[in-house]
């Protein structure tokens, strides 16, 4: 590793906890006590902060957007830290859930790429 190396890492830290100050300021200027009180409601419960994070998740199909989206709002003051770990742990669910979903409903298709999935992996080397 290279001082290059270790000063780009450095730099690119930096933007992003820039970025998460300036868009933290920009929610909190935006939202104001709306968004607080919303989501206090929303995450009153541990249930249901777990709930909310898997539904976001299944929404938009990234518990890493989520997260990053959480933060944000903890940073900015619009969420308590203790109800953005039961999003996050909901998140987490909700990509595992994705997950196992797609994984037992099987592939079926016809098409060449389907096929090279479903092959053995054995067989594959072989020849």
């Amino acid at each position: 590793m290279t001082i290059f190396n270790v000063l780009t890492l450095i730099g690119g830290l930096a933007m992003f906890l820039y970025g998460m100050n300036v868009m933290g300021n920009g929610l909190e200027k935006l939202a104001g006590g709306k968004l607080e009180k919303i989501f206090e409601r929303l995450t009153s419960n541990p249930i249901k902060a777990m709930l909310l994070g898997l539904s976001v998740t299944a929404v938009i199909q990234s518990s890493s957007a989520t997260t990053v989206m959480l933060v944000g709002f903890v940073n900015a003051g619009i969420m308590k830290l203790h109800s953005a770990i039961g999003v996050i742990m909901g998140a987490n669910i909700g990509t595992t859930v994705t997950a196992w979903i797609l994984s037992l409903s099987g592939l079926n298709g016809d098409s060449f790429l389907i096929k090279m999935l479903k092959r053995p992996r054995s067989r594959l080397y072989l020849r």
